[in-house]
């Protein structure tokens, strides 16, 4: 007998019903995972509530909207909402792949591009730690899929769309002017794109980012590296081959980052055993221009992103890895052909649920058994709350002021200032342009906790804590215990509190 899954007939009949129950179903997961295993917010989350606390609009971290939507997200539901906006995120960028993906392929198999999105590893474990890059990636889905209706579809209204997931985007990445000019370019040399120039609307979507564009400017002025250095360092002997070596690295993590399709491609598409195919999921034939339009944006950003990444001598392609691989897998639908035939079904569904479900499962298997058997643990095992508390009380107790800043090392001191009840603001004393609202000045009127992590009983600051905070006075190092200990050491902090001016008992400590 010829056996066809459940899930398939599903994907058939019913594609919308399956996208969103996959969509949700995963959302759900990361949005679980979190709230239920880490003890603390997960990646460099704690240091974009921290620069999002401030609503600065001017300093070295870039364009802040996603800044100012994780900090508005946590105060109307705590980490709860960071999450949940997170997650908001990526059903949005599925939907708009599955959209696009309808108005090229069909519904059916832009649903099993949208399944396929599982297997890219940055759409799932990494988007609790919301930040630029994971909002990014759903303006830019927007975006690809208003161009679409704009300039292809013939919906003006879209142009206008199209302009404001531009502004916004503009507001929040600085890779913007890579996404969007690579939009601008394909425009300008495709028959079809220069076609629709000939209307108002699209002059007018541009006029309107014109202004944005300005402010977009102004700060990658202050957030990118100095022209002079780059240029400096790009003269060096030998940087051509150094730099080769890195672009290749950054495409090689790209590559990597699709592992999780890779199986589901080779087992859909392998006939080998005695699988045999299930009736194939057609589709009209797809034109040359949406076959260039889909493989040019699934592959350019990415390429340009991990060059100007390595000019500039960054780790990690601009603007984040997650926006550049939004079409990788309806790329793969696009090349795969009119007719998709499945084979291996039930592997097939298994496998899938696997890359959904087991990362999640391991996260807490992982925060068990790293302290026993590698002697580490993650950051999201750090007691923030207990952190919190601890240094806010401890400074209240000594001044009768309220907590208002936490400053030292960034990673402890982030995670601090979100555990502590009264919320400090953080200075960031080795880049103070990342915290303008906050001055010395401000450390010397209102007071503040300096924290550093400490590997022994020594009270003494590192040196370069030292020479931000003179004449600092150690406290004796606060231990805090964690959930599963293992065979780590303990979970040290050294600290040290600065008296607000007004205190009598001030100690003479200067900010630098």
């Amino acid at each position: 007998m010829f056996y066809v899954p459940l899930y398939f007939e599903a994907i058939r009949a019913r594609p919308v019903l399956v996208f969103w129950l996959a969509a949700l179903a995963q959302a759900a997961l990361w949005l679980l995972v979190p709230m239920l295993f880490y003890a603390a917010p997960p990646g460099e989350l704690a240091q974009v509530l921290a620069i999002g606390h401030e609503f600065q609009f001017d300093s070295d971290v870039g364009p802040p909207l996603a800044f100012w939507l994780a900090e508005i997200a946590f105060r109307l539901g705590g980490l709860f909402g960071v999450y949940a906006l997170a997650q908001i995120c990526v059903i949005a960028t599925y939907w708009c792949v599955f959209r696009l993906g309808s108005a090229i392929v069909g519904p059916v198999q832009a649903v099993v591009a949208v399944l396929l999105m599982v297997g890219i590893s940055p759409f799932t474990v990494p988007t609790p730690d919301f930040g630029p890059a994971i909002l990014t990636m759903a303006l830019w889905a927007f975006m690809l899929w208003q161009y679409w209706l704009a300039a292809v579809e013939g919906r003006q209204r879209s142009w206008y769309a199209l302009a404001a997931a531009s502004a916004l985007l503009l507001l929040a990445s600085e890779a913007a002017l890579i996404f969007i000019g690579a939009l601008v370019l394909f425009t300008v040399l495709t028959g079809r794109g220069r076609a629709a120039l000939e209307r108002m609307e699209p002059w007018i979507a541009a006029a309107i980012l014109v202004c944005v564009l300005f402010v977009h400017l102004l700060w990658l002025e202050g957030a990118s590296d100095s022209l002079t250095p780059t240029i400096a360092r790009l003269r060096e002997a030998g940087i051509a081959g150094k730099n080769t070596v890195a672009w290749l690295r950054l495409l090689v993590e790209l590559v990597i980052a699709h592992a999780g399709l890779a199986i589901l491609v080779l087992l859909a598409g392998w006939p080998g055993g005695s699988a045999a195919p299930l009736p194939p999921l057609t589709r009209g034939a797809v034109d040359d221009f949406a076959r260039r339009f889909i493989m040019v944006f699934a592959l350019a950003p990415a390429l340009l992103s991990t060059i100007v990444a390595v000019v500039l001598g960054r780790t990690l392609p601009i603007g984040g890895v997650a926006p550049l691989l939004v079409l990788s897998a309806l790329a793969v639908i696009v090349a795969a052909g009119d007719a998709i035939a499945l084979y291996h079904q039930r592997i097939l569904g298994f496998a899938w649920a696997g890359l959904l479900v087991v990362p999640a499962i391991m996260v807490p298997v992982v925060m068990i058994s790293l302290p026993w058997t590698l002697g580490t643990d993650l950051t999201v095992a750090e007691p923030a709350s207990a952190m919190g508390r601890f240094f806010a009380d401890a400074f209240q107790t000594r001044t009768g002021h309220p907590l208002a800043i936490v400053s030292g090392q960034i990673g402890p001191a982030a995670t601090v200032a979100l555990g502590a009840p009264s919320r400090p603001s953080v200075y960031f004393a080795e880049d103070p342009q990342r915290s303008p609202s906050v001055t010395p000045a401000d450390i010397r009127k209102k007071g503040a906790v300096v924290v550093w992590l400490t590997s022994s009983t020594n009270p003494a600051p590192p040196p370069d804590i030292t020479s931000h905070f003179l004449g600092l006075i150690p406290e004796v190092p606060q231990v805090f215990e964690r959930s599963v200990q293992g065979r780590m050491p303990a979970l040290r902090l050294g600290w040290s509190v600065i008296r607000p001016a007004s205190d009598t008992a001030s100690a003479q400590t200067t900010p630098h």
